[in-house]
């Protein structure tokens, strides 16, 4: 999907707001993905045009971030902490048991990730970048539950809060 004029008008208000336009890079790219769900190809292109770089430097952008999606991910990210205190508390563990729960859900992407610096919650997660912790996989699926069903606020897929989305 293509810029729209409301999309762009964002996108020259965030350039504005650096000395240099490439500064801009990271915001544009986490604006495109709260708009689609995802940095699509086309999203990364226009971006490189908006800010007179190559889209090859937006793709190496996009892929050194693992909070930058490439592909459609769903509405949910859970980031399961396995680092080493959530590691020996069970970090390991619990991100197994969600991704077999989670395996055929579409809407919810489990991943394994480094230290979230939340180590005195161990087990520690993220919900689209949200902090959680400690939990068990019930109590987790408890709280993925809330989420989708409206009873908790959930964040974009690049943790912006949703009122705080253009």
């Amino acid at each position: 999907m293509g810029y729209t004029d409301a999309d762009r008008r964002a996108a020259r208000e965030i350039i504005g707001r650096y000395p240099y336009a490439k500064s801009a890079l990271l915001p544009l790219l986490h604006l495109a993905q709260d708009r689609d769900g995802w940095v699509t190809p086309e999203a990364m292109e226009e971006i490189a045009a908006m800010l007179d770089l190559t889209p090859a430097l937006v793709l190496g952008v996009c892929s050194f971030y693992s909070m930058l999606k490439r592909e459609p991910v769903g509405r949910m990210v859970l980031s399961v902490c396995t680092n080493l205190s959530c590691m020996v508390n069970g970090g390991m563990d619990l991100h197994a048991q969600l991704s077999a729960r989670y395996a055929g859900d579409a809407d919810v992407l489990v991943e394994e990730v480094e230290c979230i610096a939340h180590c005195d919650r161990a087990p520690a997660f993220q919900v689209n970048y949200d902090f959680h912790g400690p939990a068990d996989a019930d109590a987790v699926v408890d709280l993925i539950e809330r989420y989708q069903d409206g009873q908790l606020p959930l964040r974009t897929l690049s943790g912006t809060a949703a009122h705080e989305v253009r």
